[in-house]
């Protein structure tokens, strides 16, 4: 009898191939993933909220615009980081929580909906274990904007 293996709980070795990159996303689809992922991330429920994020993630890859998927990336591995210090793997939130800590180095880019300055430095807390995890949040102001929205600015 085949034994059914949950993918979301096996390790494996990095892959060298490239990500695929997904069709690129409405900005209305955009904007009700990027809710999704805030709502999953603040409810802990990082796992999903990785699967959210990284849509949008290979929905932007390959358009030029590495700085922007560099943020993404970080964001996704910081997702990952709090689920491994949630499971008890010191060594997923070192490695994964310095590569996010890393990606996220840096000003607030324009072209990502979430604030991530603060975010980052609470992350590092976080991870430290002298903090609650961060919440991702719109950036200030900005609300549930949409990205046609933050396409005019």
């Amino acid at each position: 009898m085949a034994r059914h293996v949950d993918e979301r709980f096996t390790h494996s070795a990095p892959s060298r191939a490239l990500p695929r990159r997904s069709a690129p996303m409405t900005p209305a689809e955009r904007q009700a993933t990027l809710t999704r992922a805030r709502e999953l991330f603040n409810a802990g429920d990082y796992w999903h909220a990785h699967e959210a994020l990284e849509t949008v993630w290979r929905s932007i890859i390959g358009d030029g615009e590495g700085g922007a998927a560099r943020v993404w990336q970080g964001l996704i591995q910081a997702a990952a980081a709090l689920l491994h210090q949630r499971r008890g793997n010191r060594h997923g939130v070192s490695v994964v929580g310095q590569a996010a800590l890393a990606r996220l180095a840096g000003a607030q880019r324009p072209d990502v909906e979430f604030e991530t300055v603060g975010f980052s430095a609470q992350l590092a807390r976080a991870l430290a274990g002298e903090a609650d995890p961060p919440r991702l949040e719109f950036r200030a102001g900005d609300g549930e904007r949409t990205t046609d929205d933050a396409q005019r600015q």
